[in-house]
């Protein structure tokens, strides 16, 4: 055994891929021994190389073929280097390098790493906005590691390279969170392998609301009806406005939008509610007055800054039955009715009047008719219930009053339905040469009623005056007695002085009598001697005041002048007066 054994290659090169199964023979190795017999017979035998403890190669030590243990990786070690030595019979050896050379298999699929990221987007976000930073990677080599990415959706959204393998992605048109609130994009990384591999990274971009939308009322106008007379605070309807905007931004508020004064409506009758859009009629309306007003409601929503809208809200004021009939001919003044002439050879049909009214409501409620109340001839006239025309029902006779009064009756269609009453007059004549005579006596009647109430009233008038007067007569004429009673004299008349004494026994003077003499305080001297009576020999008891002498009984009495008197009575009548 003088022969080492000798391989055919000192270096022996292979290559394998990287997705080869378990067993695939790699390569094979060959020594041969120039000696005989057991020294030349070679076995062969695989060395670790240093750092490799777990080996992935295995080596016939028969044949000398190099087989795979477990899949290579590539990613993991792109080379393995092995020894391999060829051993005799003898004990002598040979060693040779083998290097294995993992062929990379496009296995792996592009990364995608996400650095930056933001959601939610404002809606009114300028075009051009970063949305996401991310970068991509792949493992494998070559064309296999080449990595290219897309985007699905590219109408609001795109991919913008930034440098090495980092992307971009931007908007690149304006957003409406109302159309789309969120976006789900999906970039798609692939490489260039065969066949590629691809892997998706999914961003989704939830679009925050921006008060970009003004309320919308769902009618462009509204017309509301009310009935007249009616109820303070009345119900009349709705408006409604929807805000596309979420959150305070789409809560709407409702009010009467101001308008310049020149623009007022007639009527600021109208409320509406500010937060259901409910609209009330404040007070009771007149048909007659306002037929229809119009006011313009503004939906506000609670953005910052609010938008608003406006809308035309008209209120039509509907007619009811609360106006009777006007008659307008013939006139209703307090006077007398007019008279109309009707020559008594007149046929039935004739026309002698029209009575004529309106009504001031609408519609069927001004619908009038006619209709004859009450006649002095009831047989005699027809009134026309739609044209209002009185006309004969039949010929004049004799039998019938020359002066004929008619009520006419007008009724209105309304529910429940309201009236009025024409008086009128008129008169049958032979011919109209003697219209005088009727309107004369007419004339006279009317004015002796009138006479007549006038001599009543006024007879009514002087009874009451001359009954009070009599009254306030009696009255003073009390008051005046009892004056007197509280400052009455008693003076005797049976010793008068020689002038009075005349006047006695003629009879003009009561012998037996008490009279009674009151002067005013300071009325000076007259030119009566009155007498003062001397009582000193008089018992107390013989004369008591506003009592006359005992019979057989006499005075002395002596002359007194008006300021003796006036000394010891004061009264109240002048002097000389007698009672």
């Amino acid at each position: 055994n003088d022969n080492a054994p000798v391989f055919t290659q000192d270096r022996y090169i292979g290559k394998v891929l990287e997705n080869m199964p378990e067993g695939s023979v790699i390569l094979t190795v060959l020594a041969t021994d120039q000696d005989a017999g057991i020294n030349g017979d070679i076995s062969y035998q695989l060395s670790q190389a240093v750092g490799q403890s777990d080996s992935a190669f295995v080596i016939d030590p028969i044949t000398g073929e190099i087989k795979l243990t477990k899949p290579l990786d590539f990613e993991a070690a792109q080379t393995h280097e092995l020894s391999v030595r060829a051993r005799d019979g003898g004990g002598l050896s040979a060693i040779c390098k083998v290097l294995v050379e993992v062929v990379d298999v496009n296995d792996n699929a592009p990364e995608v790493v996400v650095s930056s990221f933001s959601s939610p987007l404002p809606e009114n976000t300028v075009p051009g906005t970063v949305v996401a930073l991310f970068s991509v990677r792949d493992r494998d080599s070559g064309a296999n590691g080449k990595i290219s990415c897309a985007l699905q959706d590219q109408l609001f959204f795109s991919l913008r390279p930034a440098y090495k393998n980092y992307y971009e992605l931007v908007t690149v048109s304006a957003l409406d969170r109302e159309e789309t609130a969120q976006y789900i994009l999906s970039v798609t990384a692939a490489d260039a392998g065969s066949p590629p591999l691809t892997s998706t990274q999914t961003f989704t971009v939830d679009i925050s609301d921006v008060n970009d939308n003004a309320p919308v009322f769902n009618q462009t106008s509204y017309t509301m009806y009310v009935r007249e007379n009616n109820v303070p605070t009345a119900f009349v309807g709705a408006v409604s406005a929807a805000d596309a905007d979420v959150g305070l931004n789409a809560k709407v508020t409702y009010s009467l939008a101001a308008v310049a004064a020149a623009e007022r409506p007639s009527c600021s009758c109208i409320s509406v509610n500010a937060e259901n859009g409910h609209v009330f009629v404040l007070r009771p309306l007149d048909y007659e007055r306002l037929r229809q007003t119009e006011v313009t409601v503004s939906a506000s929503d609670a953005g910052s800054p609010p938008l608003r809208a406006n809308v035309s809200v008209r209120l039509v004021v509907l007619d009811e039955n609360d106006n009777a009939p006007l008659v307008l001919y013939p006139g209703q003044e307090s006077g007398p009715a007019p008279s109309e002439l009707v020559p008594v050879s007149a046929e039935a049909g004739y026309l002698i009047t029209k009575v004529v009214a309106v009504d001031a409501d609408s519609g069927q409620n001004s619908w009038l008719s006619y209709h004859l109340l009450r006649a002095t001839e009831p047989g005699l006239f027809t009134v026309g219930v739609q044209s209002g025309e009185v006309r004969l029902r039949r010929p004049v006779t004799d039998r019938d009053s020359v002066k004929q009064k008619l009520v006419v009756l007008v009724r209105d269609n309304g529910k429940p339905p309201l009236s009025a009453t024409a008086a009128l007059s008129a008169l049958l004549l032979k011919d109209f040469s003697d219209v005088r005579l009727p309107h004369g006596s007419a004339a006279t009647e009317d004015q002796g009623g009138s006479l007549t109430t006038y001599l009543i009233i006024s007879l009514v008038f002087v009874s009451l005056l001359f009954l009070t007067s009599t009254a306030l007569f009696v009255a003073r004429r009390l008051c005046k007695r009892k004056e007197l009673q509280a400052g009455h004299v008693l003076y005797g008349a049976e010793h008068l002085q020689p002038g009075l004494a005349d006047a006695a026994a003629a009879g003009t003077l009561p012998r037996a009598y008490c009279y009674e003499i009151s002067l005013t305080t300071g009325s000076g001297n007259s030119e009566f001697k009155f007498l003062k009576p001397i009582l000193p020999s008089l018992p107390p008891q013989s004369c008591a005041l506003g009592q006359g002498p005992e019979e057989g009984q006499d005075f002395p009495c002596v002359p007194v002048s008006t300021e003796d008197m006036a000394s010891d009575n004061a009264g109240t009548l002048s002097a000389g007066q007698f009672n």
